[in-house]
């Protein structure tokens, strides 16, 4: 793009002189992290928000695919994880603002063989009443309670800013004996902060919808789920329709542990700058040391498990070798992969389906990796190094619910993907439309997509935006072949093929 030209001769010879591409998110998209649940971060959201549009609300999603049933302790946080949500204003690549949170484990019943358990108002003296408060009356039956608490940090000053009453994580959703009010238990874990801001953590419904086990068949997309009969071609009535499923989410009754924070806009930028870039990462003691006793010995540096910016960077960009290594670089490193941004497979795969592409290198994507006027509309911009970041010009506000496109950008929407990105986005059509060349041009615009616009159960419109866990006990999966597809009002059967 003309806007990139500082960056386009560097990222030429990056890419001419690399060796032949390497062999190396939303869910399991590291080998490393498939192996470490809790420090992997499934997505990354960053929008302003809906119904205050001075403030920012980030959001880092972490630990995949959590059946609900899974008891009897569930999904905690894992206290041995540094979880933390990074603002770069500067346009450097490296963080200036960033937000630490930290979880400290509670076991308050011992003798309890599950981590959460009550019914009514209690069963003869050994069952305590149903679970209906994070704390004190009503909370008996919290065994498992996790605390946590965040600190801001700029340059070297490290500030403590949990509020005084402390943060409590919400639990996951057992079941209705056992929380018979789940959102009005989930609810009271919306804390206040200084500032006017906002927190929540916790365990909620997974927000992401795709076709999963399709996509990753080597995109064994269902015919089905496509009336062009030509997969993954949306017709132009099936693409408009942002609340009907022609396919199956297969996150659907799921959930995933989130951090939810809502800061003011005055907070994270500098005066006259209004965009920022934005990433997500979990970190690791150096050393650990498992002991006979509970709880482990840390010492040594905190060192990168995970990080993310921008979705499906790590799962569809990134090759399998580079994966890990990607996943433990600081994103002002990023350099190294330009032959994988410059040059996607996935590209080459819908070239080979017979849609033409735009010819390496492909400078059309540098907005995903650069500061451009794409998404801050200012061209003296610096434009940084390649890094991915999730960018967000805090200046454009946000899009009321009833004018809100799951297309975001593509969608004449500007509030959305890949400006930021809001819990509605539908990010995988958007990055199946991007990567084979929609930037680039009309003559590259095809209605790619996997048949999933909307997310299996509503969204809010208020902080933390996200919908509440599902129940353990009442959980459902819309599966190929079941009842769920079409609108929520209007469920038709999923195609099985």
């Amino acid at each position: 793009m003309k806007q990139a030209t500082p960056y386009v001769a560097a990222a030429l010879s990056v890419f001419l002189a690399a060796p032949a591409p390497f062999y190396a998110a939303s869910h399991r998209e590291a080998p490393l992290t498939a192996l470490d649940h809790p420090a992997d971060i499934t997505d990354f959201f960053a929008f302003v928000s809906y119904d205050d549009p001075s403030k920012v609300t980030f959001i880092l999603n972490v630990d995949p695919l959590l059946e609900p049933s899974n008891g009897p302790n569930y999904f905690p946080f894992d206290p041995e994880v540094l979880y933390t949500i990074k603002i770069d204003n500067n346009y450097d690549a490296y963080e200036d603002v960033s937000f630490e949170f930290r979880f400290q484990t509670e076991v308050r019943a011992g003798g309890v063989f599950t981590g959460f358990v009550g019914a009514g108002s209690g069963i003869g003296g050994v069952i305590p009443p149903a679970v209906t408060a994070l704390d004190g009356p009503g909370s008996e039956g919290l065994s498992l309670r996790q605390h946590y608490t965040v600190t801001l940090v700029k340059g070297s000053t490290r500030t403590d800013i949990t509020p005084p009453g402390g943060l409590i994580a919400v639990p996951s959703n057992v079941g209705p004996r056992t929380m018979p009010n789940y959102s009005a238990l989930a609810a009271q874990g919306v804390y206040k902060m200084q500032n006017g801001m906002r927190v929540f953590a916790g365990t909620v419904d997974d927000p992401f919808y795709i076709d999963l086990g399709a996509t990753f068949d080597s995109f064994n997309f269902r015919p089905g789920a496509f009336p062009s009969g030509t997969p993954p071609l949306l017709t132009a009535a099936q693409d408009a329709d942002d609340k009907t499923n022609s396919a199956p989410d297969m996150l659907s009754g799921f959930n995933v542990n989130t951090i939810a924070l809502e800061v003011p806009i005055s907070m994270i930028t500098q005066p006259g700058k209004p965009t920022i870039g934005t990433w997500g990462a979990t970190y690791r003691p150096q050393m650990t040391v498992r002991t006979n006793v509970s709880s482990n010995q840390n010492s040594g540096d905190w060192i990168q498990v995970q990080r993310m910016g921008n979705p499906l960077i790590n799962e569809v960009i990134i090759g399998t070798a580079d994966k890990d290594r990607w996943s433990r670089t600081a994103p002002s490193a990023d350099n190294q992969f330009a032959p994988y941004d410059l040059d996607p497979l996935l590209a080459k795969v819908f070239g080979a389906l017979g849609l033409a592409v735009p010819p390496a290198p492909r400078v059309d994507l540098l907005p995903l990796v650069q500061y451009t006027p794409l998404i801050s509309g200012d061209p003296s911009l610096p434009t940084g190094p390649i890094a991915d970041l999730l960018r967000l010009n805090t200046s454009i506000k946000p899009t009321p619910a009833a004018s809100r496109s799951r297309m975001a950008v593509l969608g004449g929407d500007n509030a959305g993907f890949p400006n930021g990105r809001r819990l509605t986005d539908d990010v995988t059509d958007i990055a199946m439309r991007v990567v084979a060349g929609v930037l680039a041009g009309a003559k590259y615009s095809y209605r790619l997509g996997d048949g999933v616009n909307r997310n299996d159960v509503p969204l809010q419109e208020t902080f933390p935006y996200v919908g509440w866990a599902q129940s353990g006990r009442d959980r459902r999966h819309i599966d190929p072949g079941e009842m769920g597809c079409g609108t929520v009002a209007t469920p038709t059967p999923c195609p099985l093929n």
